[in-house]
């Protein structure tokens, strides 16, 4: 981890921000959305500008395109799942157990109630000595 000893939060190595979707507009918003920002995920967040659930571009083609439903009127929210985030001040650490146990490769960022940020996959090799990187590797694929 830190070569200075001192554990990182996940703040500190998450992307900054986040846009949401909302949980009452469509597919169709939220692909368009999703290809804006060259993300594969969205939050998705409700009239009350709180994290609802997360969206992802496999959800879209599996629960939506391939099942035949319109892309125009179904929205972010009934897609919703996993309503898993982790808080800004806790450790790294907290966040690969987390997207281990869930089996999920990115988690929003929580600070005061509301989505501050997204840390991935990506964040966390950065951040992980490769043993570790490894086994999380293996946990995370090894059951999909």
């Amino acid at each position: 981890m830190d070569t200075s000893g001192v554990a990182k939060t996940v703040q500190d190595v998450m992307h900054q921000g986040a846009e949401c979707v909302g949980k009452h507009d469509n597919l169709r918003t939220a692909a368009r959305m999703m290809r804006d920002l060259s993300v594969g995920a969205l939050p998705i967040c409700g009239d009350d500008d709180r994290l609802k659930g997360i969206i992802t571009d496999r959800d879209i083609v599996i629960k939506c395109c391939a099942e035949g439903k319109d892309l125009d009127t179904t929205t972010a929210g009934e897609l919703a799942q996993g309503l898993v985030w982790v808080e800004a001040h806790n450790s790294v650490e907290d966040a690969l157990e987390k997207m281990e146990q869930h089996q999920i490769k990115r988690l929003p960022v929580i600070h005061e109630r509301r989505i501050i940020g997204m840390i991935t996959e990506a964040d966390l090799a950065k951040e992980l000595p490769d043993s570790k990187l490894a086994e999380f590797v293996h946990r995370v694929y090894g059951r999909a």
